[in-house]
């Protein structure tokens, strides 16, 4: 099992941080992650976290940055595992690192290879010696926000995510670029910059991370398929276990970890 617990950030760092999930792990343990909208910093206090991925064994750094995600990706967390997640609101990560965000697609990221972040060591032998998780995420705050730059994200790419959210992830590409006055071609450029994958991928994520939540509250999968946009059973089975590692029914049986 695991112990998590969570935190929220400071007025500071608010409109940038949606939390700070602390994950203790006390047994070896596979969580199937799913993917996110939103970027997350892993700083890793004790044990060991991996994933396969194409048939090889990645061992997560003490300090990285996941991208974001099309599928969901099996973590084995070893006994005795601590991390401390920060997890960034939609666009909140950009006055932070210099990359480009679609740069980090589908790729953990030790912290030290991105652009202004080159040093890390102190960081973990800081955080190592905190007391508390109290303190461990107060120090992390103080590092974030000693890299906060004046850089905001882009508002064409906000509106168009809030578009998105509205839609449920059902709508055409073409004609949000449209409504937002801007070319389809220039549109999806600025997209990937900031949200990390193309409006379409992005799209497909919130679209499923609605349908976990309409199964979660009971409703029956044929609609929740249908409302979806989904005129076959197979169709839809694909996608859901492509999103989630699993079948529908495997999925609505067993609980998430986190």
């Amino acid at each position: 099992m695991m112990h998590i617990q969570t935190y929220f950030p400071t007025p500071e760092l608010s409109p940038f941080i949606l939390s700070y999930k602390v994950i203790e792990t006390p047994a070896d343990v596979v969580n199937q992650v799913l993917p996110e909208t939103s970027p997350v910093m892993v700083f890793r206090l004790s044990g060991q976290v991996s994933f396969n991925h194409h048939g090889e064994t990645n061992v997560l750094e003490p300090i990285s940055v996941s991208g974001l995600r099309k599928s969901g990706r099996a973590m084995q967390y070893q006994s005795g595992t601590i991390n401390i997640l920060a997890t960034f609101r939609e666009g909140g990560i950009a006055p932070f690192i210099r990359e480009p965000l679609h740069e980090l697609s589908d790729m953990h990221v030790a912290m030290h290879h991105l652009d202004g972040f080159r040093d890390t060591g102190l960081l973990e032998e800081q955080l190592a010696g905190q007391p508390t998780h109290d303190a461990r995420i107060a120090l992390i705050e103080r590092f974030l926000l000693g890299r906060l730059s004046g850089k905001v994200a882009d508002p064409m790419v906000m509106a168009a995510i809030r578009r998105i959210r509205q839609a449920e992830g059902q709508l055409r590409i073409r004609e949000l670029a449209a409504a937002l006055h801007v070319s389809q071609d220039v549109f999806e450029k600025r997209f990937r910059r900031v949200a990390g994958l193309s409006a379409k991928q992005f799209s497909y994520i919130v679209k499923m991370k609605s349908v976990l939540q309409k199964g979660r509250s009971g409703q029956p999968l044929a609609q929740i398929a249908l409302d979806a946009g989904y005129f076959d059973q197979p169709h839809f089975n694909k996608d859901f276990k492509l999103f989630t590692g699993v079948t529908p029914t495997e999925f609505f049986k067993s609980p998430l970890l986190w």
